[in-house]
């Protein structure tokens, strides 16, 4: 996993779910952080895209489980997306 995006998945996930971000892991998920639903699921994928410039598919979405996962699949869109 690239360290630089995960770190910058870590901010937001802090920011939006209002965790201090040292408190945040790759295994951090909507079982382990009390704030994360639904609501801040969205919130979570809206502030991906805006930083990343890409959207995400509903597919994609589901399957954003842990910010390992997240982290991962956002390094794989950016490599795959032409410069």
């Amino acid at each position: 996993m690239n360290a630089a995006i995960f770190e910058q998945v870590r901010q937001l996930a802090a920011d939006i779910f209002a965790v201090p971000v040292q408190k945040i892991g790759a295994d951090s998920s909507p079982d382990t952080i009390s704030a994360w639903d639904s609501m801040q699921h969205l919130n979570l994928i809206l502030a991906l895209e805006e930083k990343f410039g890409f959207q995400l598919s509903p597919e994609e979405m589901e399957q954003m489980r842990s910010l390992g996962q997240i982290s991962a699949m956002l390094e794989s869109k950016l490599h795959s997306t032409p410069s």
